[in-house]
């Protein structure tokens, strides 16, 4: 069927419900033509990150039925990689955030699984990414699901599958389990009455946080207890992980911001709940400024990524960046830990974070990788390290010390396999209690590490092009690149769409639609499609002299790379 034939179709057929048939009989088939074509015409992709789109009837939307077709595929591939006794004995962790709709897409989920005759470990309340991942090693599970769409606005929803390690399915093991969703062509063949009884209400809060206890490294109380900390949950799940690790961990301090508390699916509060941005965390600020506090943490629906403002030179408070958080954690983990009774220790970090982690890491005396982007193949590298230390490839025998990307994800232990705010919140309080003792801020450390190492400025534009029409331009500025060769006469392109050597032992990386430019001094730029979202991002990571000089010729590279993309 075409898309308007897709759309008369799910507006009167029995198989969906009637809340479905009033919202696309709202439609006008004239006025609303380009709206009933975006939402019909293709299917919602499950890609390599599972699905994530905006809410709404229609076969390129989330709702109960694409959720539906993405969970029959996904229990399908786990049945055709495990058998059927094994996901029968093992089953499946499902877990979901605050989002309109994430609770019932969740009970979805569990409802076809059963029917499958996998069992589901369902939680009955709003729960982080990060402990859905650790959920899935915890019990021994096949694989798991949590409903999402972690920092995005509102009207968004999403599904992330994860392997039996709890993390989100490698390239490999996606195209298997996209094959088995694709292959379901009828949604009128999904069950969503399922087995009850094959359901188990969980709850792991209090085991994840004493396992995220576990990688705390200061040991001052006084510090701690002298910390003065505003919290924002920004309506998410992270509200009581975070409060009761943080609690446990010895900051008797924590004020949280009571409007951002409940959880609400349509943040209120914020334009947009993700922590990079400073509307955000501008009510944490707030309250903040009035309780003269030291620090405002927040974080994201998921609770996987988290934001952090400390006060400048000027009594003002400033947001810190990813790249500069990811680097202030690398270095406070990599200087407090006993390096020396490790077996190669390695943080793992992405192609497009600042080039200033490495720098330091190897300072520090860590091994770097360097992966794609996404926090699966980071998650991917811990279970790589960890086979070869049970008898597997010795080549690839590192323990893993931490794992962060530019985009505010932090993971430092191996209880999950996804990005953590619960653990990374615990970890910036610490530094911000060691730099208050020290009569410093976070800001003055970096400055310090700018000073060690040198001065590096990040910056990252996102450009969103929606809908039919927004993807095909994506994809034609991609393909200019591709054809024209570097916009920058002295830099040097690598196209990983094609295989690409990773480091000594790990073969190459997986293939990617990424473009990065590097100069012969280290500056790199960096083009890439997200691959959940509707937009091109744009990455820069420049070093120089000063602050300044870094800025200036950031400016000229974003000039040129956005004139020759026509952004």
């Amino acid at each position: 069927m075409d898309y308007k034939q897709q759309f008369e179709f799910w507006k009167t057929a029995p198989a969906f419900d009637e809340a479905t048939h009033q919202e696309l009989a709202a439609l006008d088939p004239v006025k609303d033509a380009k709206e009933i074509e975006d939402r019909f015409y293709r299917t919602l992709e499950f890609g390599t990150g599972g699905l994530r789109g905006i809410m709404g009837a229609g076969t390129n939307r989330m709702n109960r039925y694409t959720v539906g077709k993405a969970t029959k595929g996904y229990g399908q591939y786990l049945l055709n990689k495990f058998g059927k006794d094994a996901c029968a004995k093992r089953g499946v962790a499902v877990a979901y955030d605050v989002r309109n709709n994430s609770e019932s897409f969740a009970a979805a989920t569990a409802a076809v699984l059963t029917g499958l005759g996998i069992p589901a470990y369902l939680f009955q309340a709003p729960t982080p990414t990060p402990e859905l991942s650790f959920a899935v090693k915890h019990l021994g599970c096949v694989g798991g699901v949590v409903v999402t769409a972690s920092h995005n606005p509102k009207e968004y929803n999403g599904y992330k599958a994860y392997d039996e390690h709890g993390t989100q399915l490698s390239p490999k093991d996606a195209a298997d389990c996209i094959a088995c969703v694709d292959a379901i062509t009828d949604f009128t063949t999904i069950d969503y009455t399922g087995k009850p009884e094959l359901i188990t209400p969980i709850d792991l809060n209090e085991v994840y946080v004493q396992t995220v206890l576990k990688q705390q490294l200061l040991k001052d109380p006084e510090a701690k207890a002298a910390l003065r900390v505003v919290y924002a949950p920004i309506h998410g799940s992270g509200n009581f992980p975070v409060r009761m690790t943080l609690a446990a961990a010895g900051f008797s301090d924590v004020t949280v911001v009571a409007a951002q508390s409940k959880p609400d699916g349509n943040f209120s509060t914020v334009k947009s709940p993700n922590p990079e941005e400073r509307d955000a965390l501008n009510l944490g600020i707030q309250l903040a400024e009035k309780l003269n506090a030291d620090l405002v943490v927040g974080t994201d629906p998921d609770s996987d990524r988290v934001g952090a403002a400390v006060r400048g030179k000027d009594g003002k408070f400033q947001l810190i960046s990813g790249n500069q958080m990811g680097v202030l954690l690398l270095d406070y983990v990599l200087s407090n830990k006993d390096l020396k009774a490790m077996h190669n220790p390695a943080i793992v970090t992405t192609i497009v974070t600042s080039g200033m982690g490495p720098a330091v890491a190897s300072g520090r005396g860590a091994t770097v990788f360097n992966t794609l982007t996404g926090f699966k193949f980071i998650g991917e590298k811990i279970t790589q390290f960890e086979a070869a230390q049970n008898g597997g490839d010795p080549a690839q025998n590192y323990t893993f010390v931490m794992g962060y990307e530019e985009s505010y994800g932090y993971l430092v232990g191996a209880h999950a396999r996804d990005k953590d705010a619960v653990v990374s919140s615990m970890l910036v309080c610490e530094m911000a209690a060691v730099d208050k003792k020290r009569g410093k801020t976070l800001l003055d450390r970096l400055d310090d590490l700018y000073q060690e190492f040198g001065c590096y400025v990040d910056h990252t534009d996102s450009y969103v092009l929606k809908g039919k029409d927004g993807a095909e331009q994506i994809a034609g500025m991609m393909q200019s690149l591709r054809q024209n060769g570097s916009p920058f006469a002295e830099a040097a392109a690598t196209d990983y769409s094609v295989p690409v050597p990773s480091e000594p032992g790990f073969g190459c990386l997986p293939t990617s639609n990424v473009l990065k430019y590097v100069f012969p001094d280290g500056t790199w730029v960096a083009v890439r499609p997200s691959g959940t979202e509707p937009k091109i991002k744009l990455y820069y990571s420049v070093k120089g002299a000063d602050r300044a000089a870094a800025q200036a010729r950031l400016d000229g590279l974003k000039k040129t790379l956005t004139s020759k993309m026509g952004l």
